[in-house]
């Protein structure tokens, strides 16, 4: 799997343990999820641009926590392997840190474990699933707890 972190503004300051731990993480879905030929790009950015973004592109005028733009808006991506077709990009996931430290706080975890529990929420919304409805959001809660479990981090 390909994956691109970028960080904006630069005022924004994540170390290179929880850059691994946010890699390690989206491997282990791409793995898990047969995406792991594709690529995924991660923006850790501050509660100002991701308001922008939410305004912009939800019509929703406040900031958020993650934000996932898939490549593919279609309920499943098609990914498939060897001499067929696959998709090569999955899609975006932005990551306000500032909300991330806010909510780690307010939930009473560590920091890391918001940051990595935003990105396989994102990285799942990017394999199509949702939480519009109480169906869907019971299979996404599944999934996140899994992956989490997976990943050996608790709440």
């Amino acid at each position: 799997m390909e994956i691109t972190i970028s960080i904006d503004p630069e005022t924004i300051s994540i170390d290179d343990y929880l850059k691994r731990e946010i890699v390690r993480a989206v491997e282990l879905i791409g793995e898990n999820y047969d995406a792991a030929n594709c690529e995924v790009s991660i923006t850790l950015t501050d509660d100002a641009r991701i308001h922008e973004l939410n305004r912009q592109y939800r019509g929703v005028d406040r900031p958020t926590d993650v934000l996932s733009f898939a490549f593919n808006e279609s309920e499943e991506p098609q990914i498939d392997y060897g001499d067929e077709e696959h998709v090569d990009q999955l899609g975006d996931i932005v990551v306000s840190v500032e909300r991330a430290w806010e909510q780690a706080n307010e939930y009473g975890h560590s920091f890391k474990r918001e940051m990595i529990f935003l990105i396989v929420h994102g990285m799942l919304h990017l394999l199509g699933y949702n939480h519009i409805d109480e169906d869907e959001r019971r299979e996404m809660e599944a999934e996140q707890k899994f992956i989490m479990s997976e990943l050996g981090i608790a709440r």
